[in-house]
């Protein structure tokens, strides 16, 4: 795979992660937070478009998934260190690069 296209890979997982993300996030602030309902209403457009994203994927369903969690993973503890403010443990930091690494090696594996 060139680095370019493994790019691009990448960049589309990050925003498919912050999509799936601010989906999620929007309605726990109206349930946990007494935030306006309102909010309801970008988060089912944020989920919308977290499964059109998954769908720009090249490869097999399955596979997108299981490469996505990696990338997830590290979105997720960077949305809980920048949005949330709490600071990452090396516990954090060591588990996100294990799931990097396994993403990785589903994302650069040869394809036939």
């Amino acid at each position: 795979m060139a680095m370019n296209d493994l790019f691009k890979q990448v960049a589309l997982f990050v925003l498919t992660a912050l999509a799936e993300i601010i989906g999620c996030y929007l309605p726990w602030l109206v349930l946990k937070q007494a935030k306006p309902a309102w909010l309801l209403i970008p988060a089912l457009v944020s989920l919308s478009l977290f499964a059109w994203l998954l769908t720009l994927h090249p490869t097999a369903a399955g596979r997108t998934y299981a490469a996505y969690g990696g990338i997830y993973i590290a979105v997720a503890l960077t949305w809980l260190r920048v949005v949330d403010g709490v600071k990452l443990t090396s516990w954090d930091i060591g588990g996100a690069c294990i799931a990097l690494l396994g993403m990785a090696i589903i994302i650069v594996q040869p394809h036939s």
